[in-house]
């Protein structure tokens, strides 16, 4: 692994911060300074340090879940199943999901021990978008879309951002938000005349659900789509 991204990983900095520590002579590997951010160290071999302190390395896990509707995100609940255990017991130390999908909502979430990763997928500065599909009862008003594009207010004054809109030809509707307010999706939907009756969502980034995954299955992503989340200032 290259040493700026293993600090980096390590949560030492961005990506350009910590090569600038690198590059200043405040790091060494195994005793001796290295100046070469693109240097290549072994995890679990090497010793690394920053300012005479030494870094362990753990590796951290990031999984792609198709949570399924009737389970909630939260790590333990004493009334309802939730996503967490949907994982083997093994796994589940030190696991949260990135962000939240109502108890009804299925779809697309990402499950990690990385809060630096979580925090910057969900910091409303970043507006990583959300993409959603959904099943409705009852006829949006003609100019839905536009409403959407314009960003709506809510009636009990909530204000939503511009969104997309985009009607499928099957009758279902895909919603890109970036932002999430609690019941956005449905409360966007209802406020230009339809109710959304079923609720997926398909994507969260640069990261699109596996649809080979059944609801309730996991797998860990890939390094393209670990890449594809991870923002451009190189956390």
């Amino acid at each position: 692994m290259r040493l700026d991204k293993l600090l980096s990983h390590l949560n030492c900095g961005s990506r350009k911060e910590v090569q600038s520590f690198i590059r200043a002579g405040r790091v060494a590997v195994n005793g001796t300074a290295e100046r070469d951010p693109a240097a290549k160290v072994d995890p679990d071999a090497d010793r690394v340090s920053l300012d005479g302190r030494e870094q362990t390395y753990c590796a951290q896990r990031y999984y792609m879940l198709n949570k399924p509707a009737g389970v909630i995100t939260a790590s333990r609940d004493e009334r309802h199943g939730t996503v967490l255990e949907l994982f083997p017991e093994s796994l589940r130390r030190g696991l949260f999901a990135v962000g939240r999908l109502d108890k009804d909502t299925e779809g697309l979430l990402l499950v990690t021990d990385d809060g630096a990763l979580s925090h910057a997928l969900m910091s409303p500065s970043r507006h990583v978008s959300k993409v959603y599909e959904a099943e409705l009862d009852g006829t949006l008003v003609p100019d839905a879309a536009e409403r959407f594009g314009a960003g709506l207010t809510l009636r009990d004054g909530t204000v939503c951002r511009p969104a997309l809109l985009e009607l499928l030809p099957d009758g279902r509707v895909r919603v890109t938000l970036h932002e999430g307010k609690y019941h956005q999706v449905k409360r966007m939907i209802a406020a230009c005349g339809a109710t959304v009756t079923f609720l997926k969502r398909v994507q969260l980034g640069g990261v699109r659900l596996d649809e080979s995954l059944a609801p309730g299955e996991f797998r860990e992503l890939t390094e393209e789509e670990l890449g594809a989340l991870r923002p451009p200032d190189g956390l």
